[in-house]
């Protein structure tokens, strides 16, 4: 998952497409020298889940990107299954994942009609969640790293606070850190060599916005670190109200392993380019082009 300091995926060992209900194109591009049909804000890509049509509009578009988290991501669909407030979509984005994402995703895309699964090659987690914004349907857009969870009350209680105060773009934090406190810490990318408690930076993951703010601002940028500080600095300069909760019911576990907060301490934006270098068109040959799955 990505944070002000990180990101984090979950990769897709071989399976066979015998069960494919619906693939269509999907632009998934950086912002950076992206077309205005790119961005989130322009042409939507891809399709929506079949059968969608059967709720009404969701208020709430969850956007969880993974790579390579076959063995975690079940754990953070379900935390969104169990959700007291009912009325959302889940979109995930899987981000040319080489393991069984597909495998263990599937069975609950089918089941539920809220639930669409999108697959591309690997491109990085700003991309990716441009990608599943320009999915997104409903009046707000949130997010859900692959290896995290939600409370059961995570979405009731942030669209309450939005209802409360109408004036509100977005809502971010009321954080749970579940892990070692050594490994609460995150590099500082503005002062290197330093270090900030994961508390005093901004958690993209917790970002909960009226959708259009996402797409007024063409999303995020495509950065290597910190697409979550740009996004929050840009923002500020619009002057739209911005709100910090305090009541935790984001779980944001520390444990997990390629924490790209981890690789930019020990060798900076080089090692994480270097990362994603490696994992770069992994299994491409899986899917003609980015496209998204539905239950039938």
């Amino acid at each position: 998952m990505h944070r002000f300091s990180e990101t984090r995926h979950g990769v897709i060992s071989s399976f066979l497409l015998s069960l494919v209900l619906s693939v269509t194109p999907a632009l998934v591009k950086s912002s950076f020298g992206e077309t205005h049909e790119d961005r989130p804000g322009g042409k939507q890509a891809g399709m929506k889940t079949p059968g969608s049509t059967r709720y009404p509009v969701p208020l709430v578009s969850i956007i969880l990107c993974t790579y390579n988290r076959a063995h975690l991501v079940k754990r953070a669909i379900a935390s969104v299954l169990t959700q007291t407030y009912r009325s959302w979509e889940l979109i995930i984005i899987d981000d040319g994942s080489a393991d069984d994402t597909w495998q263990v995703v599937m069975p609950v895309v089918k089941s539920d009609p809220r639930i669409t699964y999108c697959y591309h090659t690997n491109t990085g987690l700003p991309r990716s969640r441009n990608a599943g914004i320009r999915h997104a349907s409903g009046e707000y857009t949130t997010f859900l790293d692959s290896d995290d969870e939600y409370r059961d009350n995570h979405l009731a209680v942030r669209i309450e606070a939005m209802k409360s105060d109408p004036s509100l773009a977005l809502l971010y934090g009321g954080i749970e850190y579940v892990g070692p406190l050594d490994r609460q810490y995150a590099p500082d990318a503005q002062r290197r060599g330093k270090k900030l408690h994961l508390s005093q930076c901004y958690a993209g993951s917790t970002f909960f916005a009226r959708t259009a703010v996402f797409k007024k601002l063409n999303g995020f940028r495509n950065l290597s670190f910190a697409e979550d500080l740009d996004f929050m600095r840009r923002l500020q300069t619009t002057g739209l109200k911005i709100a910090k909760m305090k009541k935790p019911t984001y779980c944001y576990r520390v444990d997990s392993d390629h924490r790209l907060c981890d690789l930019y301490e020990r060798g900076g934006e080089a090692a994480i380019v270097e990362f994603r270098a490696s994992r770069a068109g992994q299994h491409d040959g899986l899917f003609n082009d980015a496209g998204c799955v539905g239950p039938a």
